[in-house]
């Protein structure tokens, strides 16, 4: 299903992503009152009062083929007993509201904890050790297919955007050089720990399949690793269960440094998406951008 004329113009909102929502359950025939927003980040997620039923809507119809990817990967996860998010598999998806893809999912009743960093490096070694089926089609990781798009949308001042324009410029030239050693196979794309839930019966789910390709798994790994290295969020016993989990520190790779702009640079254009929904939001842009501007600054940065 399809509704014409996106409303690109009034950008992405919490007060847009409820609208979108509370059509599209219309349309699959669930009840969106009083549902709860949980998240706004590259979607919007959304908690039904009604059902046991996560609602996600994503940016606008650029991401199309992304929500089309992210139900074809929850699919086959399913199909390979592998615990993960799980789509609500009786209603058609993704819909399309206004531009705005929306996919409904089974919710995820958490348990008493949170993952730790070495279930994290298990569900990833796991995961690679996968083999993708020649039906499932998957694109590679790119770094920066987003970052056009979020650069030239975000309400960020000029001068800020014609630094992460030049940024941007000089990252694609570092990524050209890098050289792999390991043989590609599914990689999740987004993987910090925030993206493990653990639910009610102590098992852990692998959750958001938005960046999920086919690629090199030094992309999963980059990810503890720069946030450890760089911004020293997990502790040193924290970083070490992960390693001794999964068998590797990127750290030790030479193209680890080339991962880290990557991953910082992502990390802060992803966050200037949203500054206009609050002042700690905004507040948190201006230090990463600062620091990106200076290589050698500390990163101070807060997990978001």
């Amino acid at each position: 299903m399809a509704v014409d004329a996106a409303r690109s113009n009034e950008g992405f909102t919490s007060a847009t992503a409820t609208r979108v929502m509370v059509t599209a359950c219309r349309a699959a025939g669930l009840d969106g009152n009083g549902a709860e927003l949980i998240r706004l980040g590259e979607n919007a997620l959304f908690r039904l009062a009604a059902a046991p039923v996560i609602v996600r809507v994503a940016r606008g119809r650029e991401w199309l083929p992304t929500a089309r990817k992210e139900v074809a990967v929850s699919r086959w996860l399913a199909g390979e007993g592998f615990s993960a998010a799980r789509i609500v598999a009786d209603l058609e998806q993704p819909l399309s509201i206004d531009g705005y893809p929306v996919t409904f999912w089974h919710e995820i009743v958490e348990g008493d904890r949170n993952p730790a960093y070495g279930e994290l490096g298990v569900v990833l070694r796991d995961l690679h050790s996968l083999t993708v089926p020649a039906g499932l089609e998957l694109p590679r990781f790119d770094p920066f297919g987003k970052q056009e798009l979020r650069i030239n949308r975000a309400p960020i001042p000029e001068d800020d955007r014609t630094f992460l324009r030049k940024r941007w410029r000089e990252l694609q030239d570092r990524y050209a050089d890098l050289r792999f050693d390991t043989p590609k196979g599914p990689v999740h794309g987004d993987a910090h720990v925030q993206n493990l839930m653990v639910d009610a019966r102590g098992q852990v789910v692998l959750i958001d399949f938005e960046a999920f390709c086919y690629d090199h798994p030094e992309w999963d790994l980059m990810v503890t690793a720069v946030e450890h290295h760089s911004l020293g969020w997990q502790s040193n016993e924290q970083y070490a269960d992960f390693v001794s989990a999964y068998g590797r520190d990127l750290y030790d790779w030479p193209g680890y440094e080339t991962l880290r702009g990557l991953q910082e640079f992502g990390m802060t254009t992803w966050l200037m998406q949203n500054i206009r929904e609050d002042e700690r939001t905004a507040a948190e842009y201006r230090r990463r951008i600062a620091a990106l501007r200076d290589d050698a600054a500390p990163r101070d940065w807060r997990p978001w």
